[in-house]
């Protein structure tokens, strides 16, 4: 839980200095709000977030991505947020370094990794489920299905934005959001070659300035 506040944290904060720390303004601080509560983050939390945004000596998060092949060709990619680059860097090639890889450079899995963006949105009374797919195909929805925790929206990164504005419109709540990387093609392997990406991706994970961690490792049978 511990992990997850503090990437949610520094997420909030970013936003809030790119933006502006009123989320009545600032569509995506407004929406990582969301998100905060939807992972329980006390309330003291998100509000330390948006006014470190502001202060003086605030460390300067930024947003990275780091590219690589893990051990048996996994691609791997690696987001963080991070206000020392060269730390992050280095930190995250040791991990591949020990651990059977080889850090690469931007944009090279661009072909492998598909960039999405996926709401969960709270069901509407009145609202038949084909109509809001008919409008939201419009503004750049894929894939559209219904649960008991809401209604679930995947389209493609860029649709993000109109998306996002067509559902606050229109009063719809959005619960909670993501940016994803779907692999378009899967790497099977054995059980123990399995465990050594594990490995290698439980140490990434561990580092205090990564966020997210993708890769194309399919679970053998």
């Amino acid at each position: 839980m511990a992990k997850v506040f503090t990437r949610l944290g520094k997420e909030i904060t970013m936003a809030a200095k790119a933006g502006g720390g009123d989320p009545a303004t600032n569509s995506k601080l407004r929406l990582l709000i969301q998100n905060a509560r939807s992972e329980n983050m006390p309330k003291d939390n998100i509000d330390r977030a948006i006014k470190r945004a502001f202060e003086k000596d605030t460390s300067d998060y930024k947003e990275v991505v780091y590219e690589a092949y893990g051990p048996h060709g996994v691609a791997i990619v690696v987001e963080a947020a991070t206000d020392n680059n060269q730390r992050t860097v280095a930190n995250v090639r040791s991990y591949f370094n020990k651990l059977g890889g080889t850090l690469g450079t931007t944009g090279m899995l661009d072909f492998i990794f598909d960039r999405k963006c996926s709401f969960i949105v709270s069901k509407k009374e009145g609202v038949d489920l084909e109509d809001l797919e008919l409008e939201l195909i419009d503004f750049g929805a894929d894939e559209i299905f219904e649960d008991e925790d809401g209604i679930f929206i995947f389209a493609e990164f860029q649709n993000f934005g109109p998306i996002q504005k067509h559902l606050e419109e229109n009063g719809y709540e959005i619960k909670s959001f993501k940016f994803e990387r779907i692999p378009n093609d899967m790497k099977k392997l054995s059980q123990s070659e399995r465990e050594e990406v594990e490995k290698l991706l439980e140490k990434i994970e561990e580092d205090d300035d990564v966020t997210n961690v993708f890769h194309n490792m399919e679970i053998s049978d």
